[in-house]
């Protein structure tokens, strides 16, 4: 059996559905199903049993299910085993603003134990790349926000957060208990850079309510510092921490903004496998 085949057979039994299961390992359906008749075949007996509503596990599936977490769990620490006999093994996290910290204190001290002898570095990205540095090979794994364009990556959402809107303390509309973007669209809102992801500036900028006339920033610290120095609209998740003579005000019309894990591909490395399991976990 390859190892493959077990993760494509693993997706597929933890969804109880192919076209769940397909669209979790980023592939179409028909090449999945059939690896799974061709494990099917190799092992001389039924897996899965399927319906229109989807697919339940037989006996055999079940045992399956439990031998290929182990066999894979197993095959990672292999991995990881001989990287760190070849040299020091390092992987590279890319952050965004406060992200890291947003993904608590518990999931770096987890993956220390988990990982003593692995070098890890962060990489904080401005706000004009949401991926951290994914698509450039930059980094390994991302602890960032969405939405932005997922072409060829993977996502988690490990929790979403409100969105509000950061006002100065003295504006007239600070006192409010929650805002609408209709009552923020005569105001001048911070704009990214040319080329920066087109999903990720529609959703900070307000979409199509928001006149974009506002100053070019490109770190979290320019935006909250062009908020108190010249009364630009910005938004951020709620609960985040801002300097003194700024505030933030809940938007009822904005949805919540996730803070996701996200690599390259549908098949990562070891130690970046390892980091997801380890931060879905914390």
């Amino acid at each position: 059996m390859e190892l493959r085949t077990l993760r494509y057979f693993v997706a597929v039994a933890e969804e109880l559905h192919f076209g769940r299961a397909a669209a979790r390992l980023r592939m179409t359906q028909p090449p999945l199903s059939r690896a799974i008749r061709q494990l099917e075949a190799d092992l001389g007996c039924v897996l899965l049993e399927r319906s229109p509503a989807g697919v339940a596990l037989t006996a055999a599936g079940t045992v399956l299910l439990d031998e290929a977490h182990t066999l894979l769990a197993r095959a990672d620490q292999a991995r990881t085993r001989v990287t760190a006999a070849a040299g020091t093994a390092t992987l590279t996290v890319g952050t965004l603003a406060d992200s890291a910290e947003q993904a608590g204190i518990r999931l770096a001290a987890a993956y220390r134990a988990r990982h003593p002898h692995v070098h890890v570095r962060i990489r904080e990205a401005d706000l004009t790349d949401p991926t951290t540095g994914l698509r450039a090979g930059l980094v390994d794994v991302a602890l960032t926000r969405a939405p932005f364009d997922t072409t060829g990556l993977t996502t988690h959402v490990l929790r979403s957060d409100p969105v509000g809107v950061v006002l100065r303390a003295d504006d007239p509309l600070a006192g409010r208990e929650s805002l609408r973007l209709d009552d923020l669209a005569d105001r001048p809102w911070f704009r990214f850079p040319d080329g920066t992801d087109p999903v990720w500036a529609a959703f900070w900028s307000g979409r199509a309510t928001a006149r974009r006339s506002g100053p070019v920033v490109r770190t979290a610290h320019e935006c909250l510092q062009s908020v108190l120095w010249s009364g630009t609209v910005g938004l951020t998740p709620l609960g985040h921490p801002l300097p003194d003579g700024l505030t933030t005000v809940p938007l009822a019309d904005m949805p919540p903004s996730p803070l996701v894990i996200a690599w390259n591909g549908t098949s990562p490395g070891p130690l970046v496998r390892s980091f997801v399991r380890i931060a879905v976990g914390t």
